[in-house]
């Protein structure tokens, strides 16, 4: 008798589209037959991780034979000290993703439904249909969240709601207080998740804006996400973690994987929290470089979101991919979001002065040459 692997598969995983990543540099030169390709793609850190993450990741190599703390005592206490709560109110993952992901195994069933913005993170209708929910995406209002429709679409079968503060791929931010205003308009059985992967940028670029970490003790069903993957520069160590009630945390620790999180990922977030004048020097690089994209798209008559991560979505009034097809052969990576229901746009990380440049450049070339046919 043969069997179709596909009918063996649960049905909401079926239908799911494995999350796009980025080439690799040196996969894509191969590709091509070209050198020095930069990748503004993913929203890492143009300048890596700091000399003192690199030298607490060399002593690390001694105990390479040994697993993690499995806790992550020495993380959690640091990471509770920063946002004034208890140790047990920590959850640590692999990249912030990983606690998107125990939300969903945690607590939605497939009589739930999810809630969230058109335009935002991938992961969110991902992790949906993976325990097989019901994705509720509202429509966005400027780029951004809709925060009044969200609440208007809360129902019985609501059981999270996935806000991200700035959002990715738009970079559209929410002031503390409209935030606060809506978190307090949700019903306390329905959990509100605060993805702030970009909080370092936010609080750096945008007026108002505060971390929700601040109000756990006001709202039992919140729970705060970051990561060390953007502005710390500790992509490849995958290294997340969310902050909320001990209760919730709880939950999220039965079904978090033993050791889910690896001893080098928890040495260089400690060195990194430790390293403020690395995380100044990259927030300064990255308000000089969003200048000089705007400065440069303002030149070029197109039209940007205003942001507050380290990228920028450029609105190029074509297809954005054909145009990103045309940047790999410039040299350069860049982000097509028409998965994202942005078919004209771009979005681009914001580098080093040099590599922006190269990038302005490119596509001076590319948009020239489309408009001289």
């Amino acid at each position: 008798m043969s069997v179709s692997i596909n009918d063996l598969a649960l049905p909401g995983v079926q239908k799911l589209r494995p999350y796009e990543s980025g080439k690799p540099v040196d996969e894509l030169e191969r590709e091509l037959g070209i050198t020095g390709i930069i990748k503004l793609a993913s929203n890492e850190n143009p300048l890596g991780p700091s000399a003192r993450v690199v030298e607490s990741l060399r002593a690390q190599m001694a105990d390479l034979a040994r697993y993690p703390d499995g806790n992550g005592f020495q993380l959690k206490q640091a990471l509770a000290a920063i946002h004034q709560i208890d140790a047990s109110q920590v959850t640590l993952g692999n990249g912030s993703n990983d606690i998107l992901e125990l939300i969903a195994r945690a607590f939605v069933s497939t009589d739930n439904e999810v809630l969230f913005s058109e335009h935002a993170f991938a992961v969110y209708p991902i992790v949906t249909q993976a325990v097989g929910a019901t994705a509720v995406v509202v429509p966005a209002k400027d780029w951004g969240h809709d925060l009044k429709a969200m609440a208007g679409a809360v129902t019985e079968r609501t059981k999270v709601i996935f806000v991200a503060n700035p959002n990715n791929p738009t970079g559209s931010c929410i002031g503390a207080d409209e935030l606060r205003s809506f978190i307090q308009s949700v019903p306390t059985n329905v959990l509100v998740v605060i993805d702030e992967a970009y909080f370092e940028y936010a609080q750096d670029l945008f007026e108002g804006y505060q971390s929700a970490s601040g109000w756990l003790q006001d709202f039992p069903n919140l729970i705060v996400t970051r990561t060390f993957s953007k502005a710390y520069g500790l992509a490849g160590l995958r290294m997340g973690y969310g902050v909320s009630s001990a209760k919730i945390s709880d939950f999220l620790n039965r079904v978090r994987q033993p050791f889910n999180v690896n001893s080098f990922a928890m040495a260089g977030a400690l060195a990194a929290l430790e390293d403020k004048e690395h995380l100044d020097t990259s927030l300064h690089m990255n308000r000089r470089g969003l200048a000089q994209y705007q400065t440069a798209f303002r030149a070029m008559g197109l039209n940007w979101i205003q942001t507050a991560g380290n990228f920028i979505s450029v609105d190029l009034k074509r297809d954005g991919r054909e145009v990103f097809n045309q940047l790999l052969h410039e040299g350069v990576i860049a982000r097509p979001v028409d998965n994202y229901g942005l078919p004209s746009f771009l979005r681009i990380t914001i580098s080093t002065g040099d590599e922006n440049t190269r990038c302005i450049e490119a596509l001076k070339k590319i948009l020239a040459k489309e408009s001289n046919r």
